[in-house]
């Protein structure tokens, strides 16, 4: 057995997989997230801690049997955030999370202190990266970063706790703005120029590499026999990849997460910055990938959701999904920005807007035209992954469908149309980055990738539509023509 353990913005997700590629069981805890002023976003790691404390307590009391024969643990988790401890190993302030928006000046000079960074990283330098929360803790608060020994990512930081060693995996590392990321080693120089060297960053390793054994009194608390191999694990996205089986050049995915993304392999480092595409290293050697990335996802519709009373997100959904067409070329037009916006906009000030709005447009309205806007979110980013190259006919292959918003089948077939590419719901698409760690660490236990990076069977697939094509081209022209009409505003 072997066990993935995610931990996304809004919660932790556990899933036991056995050696025939069987999904066991998963289990589920939640984590706060705090706002404690505009554009910050913050966690408590003890938070993290605890839902995985809680989550391991469900599984071992659904699936006893199983849970004793755990011989692997891999670890995945949201991208970017700010780990910082001081000499004792004690957490210094609350993580500061990929999706906070504060550190936009510090970009700015990032950048300027390093003229070659974004060949060095593959990337621009944006608020979400973990480089310029750095710094901004160095001009912000001081005090805190004068006790920085250490900087961790989230699921980095867990597996200190199960562990005891401090270790990061490719794929997570190349969201930081310190990787280089073709030599897929820390870059001395993106270190320097945030006041930090190699002696505050973890150790580095791939993905399917094992980091270390669980702890004695953790193994003892959890049920599990000494010796349990923890694998390196990835960022969320990466996890993804190999959860579907996108391991290889030109497979890819769509994911519908909290954040959006569109996620492509390529087995050379390509950066694309001119964009806002991300160069990252994947989690498997030797491979890479190009990534898009928006902010607000299936997070938009679970804000929708609340904002009109209208039941739960699967009501509402199924809402959209009886609406004519009609009212869908009615429906207002939505600017998805509701955190900022990473690709292609690069701008961590641009907000939500509903545009068209009239007294006849209810809650299905509004949730048509949110699900409407992300899908032209993602479409922007595919975009301009096609504008940077090296895609080829690759851009237009299906593409497998994942996150907790791929359960929804009206915004699923929306998204094919509007991306003009075939998708595939893979079985459990919604523990893709659970289920890629988990891949992850039966790899580290048996060394056998070919095995465990098999493509997941399809549940669904959904076919670009004609007619809903055409609505969708009008629409997604007068998208694109509002961010700029209205960037000066923001």
């Amino acid at each position: 057995m072997y066990l993935g353990i995610d931990l996304g913005t809004s919660g932790v997700k556990l899933l036991l997989l056995d050696e025939a590629h069987t999904v066991i069981a998963t289990a589920d805890a939640a984590v706060p997230q705090y706002r404690p002023q505009p554009t910050w976003s913050e966690q408590h790691p003890a938070d993290w801690l605890a839902a995985v404390e809680a989550a391991v307590a469900q599984l071992r009391s659904q699936v006893p049997a199983a849970w004793a024969q755990v011989r692997g643990i891999g670890l995945s988790g949201h991208m970017h955030g700010a780990v910082v401890l001081g000499a004792q190993g004690q957490v210094l302030r609350p993580a500061i999370l990929w999706n906070d928006g504060r550190a936009s000046a510090e970009c700015v000079l990032l950048e300027q202190a390093v003229p070659t960074s974004r060949q060095i990283t593959g990337n621009l330098a944006m608020p979400g990266f973990t480089a310029p929360k750095l710094l901004w803790l160095r001009t912000h608060e001081p005090a805190v970063f004068a006790q920085i020994r250490t900087v961790l990512l989230p699921k980095d930081w867990l597996r200190l706790q199960f562990t005891g060693t401090a270790v990061s995996d490719m794929s997570d590392a190349s969201g930081t703005l310190w990787l280089d990321v073709q030599a897929r080693a820390w870059s001395p120089a993106m270190l320097q120029a945030c006041g930090l060297d190699a002696s505050h960053m973890p150790a580095l390793a791939e993905g399917n590499a094992p980091t270390g054994t669980l702890l004695g009194d953790v193994a003892r608390r959890w049920g599990l026999r000494e010796g349990v191999v923890v694998a390196a694990g990835a960022g969320d996205n990466a996890a993804s990849a190999v959860g579907v089986g996108a391991c290889t050049a030109g497979q890819g995915f769509v994911s519908l997460g909290t954040s959006g993304v569109v996620f492509r392999v390529t087995d050379a480092f390509a950066p694309a910055t001119e964009r806002a595409v991300h160069a990252f290293a994947h989690a498997l050697p030797q491979r890479w990938h190009h990534m898009s990335v928006m902010l607000s996802a299936a997070s938009a519709f679970g804000w929708v959701t609340r904002l009109t009373g209208r039941g739960d997100e699967a009501q509402l959904s199924a809402a959209v999904g009886a609406l004519p067409g009609s009212r869908q070329a009615q429906a207002p037009l939505f600017l998805p920005y509701l955190s900022g916006e990473r690709t292609p906009h690069n701008n961590a000030a641009a907000t939500g807007v509903f545009m068209g709005l009239r007294a006849e447009h209810d809650a299905a309205d509004l949730a048509y035209a949110v699900m409407e806007g992300v899908g032209f979110g993602l479409l922007d980013g595919l975009n301009a992954m096609r504008a940077a190259g090296g895609q080829g006919r690759d851009a237009e292959a299906a593409l497998a469908l994942v996150g907790g918003g791929a359960r929804s089948n009206p915004w699923a077939q929306l998204l094919a149309s509007a991306l003009g590419t075939p998708l595939q719901r893979p079985e459990g698409a919604h523990a893709a980055a659970a289920l890629g760690a988990a891949r992850l660490a039966a790899m580290a236990c048996s060394g056998d990738e070919a095995h465990w990076c098999q493509p997941l069977a399809a549940e669904a697939a959904f076919q670009p539509e004609p007619a809903q094509q055409a609505l969708l081209v009008e629409r997604y022209a007068r998208f694109v023509a509002l961010y700029p009409a209205l960037q000066a505003q923001f």
